[in-house]
């Protein structure tokens, strides 16, 4: 670790803070169905979409109706993707003339883009046409980023309203989400991307011959409005295979630094939507602080693990002082154009959101710089999380943490004025435990099935480590993935793509049945009885239910995994 590398770290967190709070002003006021400086050019967009759509953005639904509508529109969303990637040979818009994808990993393609996870078990510019990237890949981007910030903004009005029998429209949600804020800032980011460098055409691809006179293919195509949108709506569904380690994606230092704020912006931006909606701001800045303390945390071990090199190296007495690590370090897997520091931040930022974007091979990590991407997926996408997810599922947890708080004061809990019972409760807890059902029981499967196995490259714990964190990743709704895991079998194409849809909709059902709950109750004034929920306390108490939740759950399989390895290589033993 250098002062340098240190210093991109308070920039990254500087730069976010700063455009996250007036993009969760903006926010608050888009949701409340206030004007703002977009409504003389969007409004009469909105109203002509709910003409063409029949929708009634004044008739509210009920939280069971709203989940309706969540189901319906994420299905049709699948069977519509699933459709236009077995038919892309047939389509328009295929220079390389790509084949149908084939029907299990078609099927996990198209679950994977609805639920936000965007789990890649192919090559984008090897499978996939302009076509399919585009309507397909791009179009998921926006409809599934939407879908979650609608069921954030459901469950805060829960908490804003008194005696309410409906949270809001989620076609109203979704239709705003999109064409106020993730369409214009896609917009933006694109037009940056393209001045950094970041193809945007639909040129066919480019046949060159390299300095060793081999032939080398070079892919073309719309990648900078994929690319944006691939952050902004934490997807991380890469035009290549490389992702934002490719330098068409990610070809500048500064491309790279607002990539990575680019995926915690709109999240960190709900956070402050949440306070204004709620009108209580100190109440987003104690979970705003919860949120980012973690992500410092997992980025400073990150750094400091990579930072110190293989253990191995110094087990084999090769003589590794700190002259010799400052330059180098673990750099296996790296962009050279990075270097540490920046693939450190990135790796903690794109999997304590659910993006899945990388700029470096986590596989490559050691063993501890790998547990942390690991560890950010196992706590439940919470650290920021995905745009909506991450905001809901924190909430989740507040609500764990307050009905804690009231067992030590020996009173209901509170939160905001709401009391948090007995249903609430239950209903906190059934989102939360679906994660670690799905992690460990369709995980170990994939480590003694014998149809699963072989998908497993690594021998040893890391092996391990490769597979648990593919179920993390896919339950956990990031997709990213430690490279040495073959995931495109028939097998894994299937039980992923379960993980996913188990991570994604068994968490909001509870959560919006938590939103009609809450709307539906009156508020209660505080006493003197009443727990704090603003303070550094209530942070601490927070983020140590988190740990406790997730470290309970998966410690033993992090000791079996990247803990027992790193053990191993200080010790000299290789597997």
């Amino acid at each position: 670790m250098n002062a340098a590398g240190i210093l991109q770290i308070v920039v990254f967190f500087v730069l976010l803070t700063a455009l996250a709070i007036p993009l969760g002003i903006y926010m608050a006021r888009v949701y409340q169905g206030e004007r703002t400086f977009a409504s003389v050019i969007l409004g009469p967009i909105e109203r002509g979409l709910y003409k063409l759509c029949g929708i009634k953005p004044e008739q509210e639904q009920h939280w069971t109706a709203y989940a309706f509508a969540v189901l319906a529109f994420s299905l049709i969303g699948i069977l519509v993707m699933y459709g236009l990637m077995r038919l892309q040979a047939l389509l328009p818009l295929n220079p390389a003339g790509e084949a149908a994808v084939a029907p299990d990993l078609a099927f996990n393609t198209a679950v994977s883009f609805a639920t936000n996870t965007n789990w890649q078990n192919y090559g984008g510019e090897s499978t996939m046409s302009y076509l399919t990237q585009m309507l397909g890949m791009t179009v998921h981007n926006f409809t599934s980023a939407a879908t979650g910030m609608a069921v954030a903004i459901a469950l805060v009005r829960g908490f804003a309203r008194r005696s309410a029998k409906t949270i809001g429209n989620f076609y109203v949600d979704a239709i705003r989400s999109i064409l106020y804020i993730l369409l214009p800032l896609a917009v933006v980011f694109t037009l940056f991307l393209v001045w950094q460098g970041v193809p945007q055409n639909f040129d066919p691809y480019v046949s060159a011959t390299t300095l060793e006179g081999a032939s080398q293919t070079i892919a073309q195509g719309p990648v900078a409005s994929q690319d944006a949108i691939k952050l902004l709506g934490t997807n991380g569904g890469g035009f290549f295979n490389a992702n934002s380690a490719h330098p068409y994606e990610n070809p500048t230092a500064l491309a790279n630094l607002f990539q990575i704020i680019g995926l915690l912006v709109i999240s960190g931006g709900l956070v402050v939507a949440f306070g204004r909606m709620i009108k209580d701001g100190r109440q987003a800045r104690a979970l705003y602080a919860a949120m980012a303390l973690m992500l410092v945390v997992g980025i400073g071990v990150c750094y400091w693990a990579e930072a110190a090199g293989n253990p191995a190296i110094a087990s084999q007495g090769v003589d590794i002082t700190a002259s010799d690590q400052a330059p180098g370090g673990n750099m296996e897997g790296k962009e050279v154009r990075f270097g540490l520091s920046a693939s450190a931040i990135y790796a903690a930022a794109t999997t304590g959101t659910s993006t899945g974007a990388v700029n470096s091979m986590h596989d490559s990590f050691t063993p501890i710089g790998g547990m942390v991407p690991m560890v950010n997926l196992m706590l439940g996408e919470v650290i920021f999380g995905g745009v909506g997810a991450g905001l809901h599922g924190m909430i989740v947890f507040v609500i764990i943490t307050v009905f804690i708080a009231g067992l030590m004061v020996g009173r209901t809990p509170e939160y905001l004025g709401k009391k948090m019972e007995s249903k609430e409760v239950k209903l906190a807890v059934l989102s939360i435990i679906v994660f670690p059902l799905s992690v460990l029981c369709l995980g170990s499967l994939a480590v003694v099935l014998p149809i699963a196995t072989p998908a497993i490259a690594a021998a040893g714990p890391h092996g391990l480590s490769e597979a648990v964190y593919a179920y993390a990743s896919a339950t956990a709704n990031n997709g990213s993935a430690f490279g040495g895991f073959s995931g495109n079998t028939p097998y894994h194409n299937s039980a992923l793509a379960l993980a996913m849809l188990l991570g994604r909709f068994i968490v909001i059902i509870p959560t919006l049945a938590i939103a009609g709950a809450l709307a539906a109750k009156k508020t209660v004034p505080p006493s003197a009885g009443t727990f704090p929920t603003h303070g550094w306390l209530f942070v601490a108490l927070l983020i140590s239910v988190i740990v406790v939740v997730a470290g309970l759950t998966f410690f033993p399989v992090l000791a079996l995994g990247p803990i027992v390895e790193q053990l191993s290589l200080a010790a000299g033993t290789l597997f």
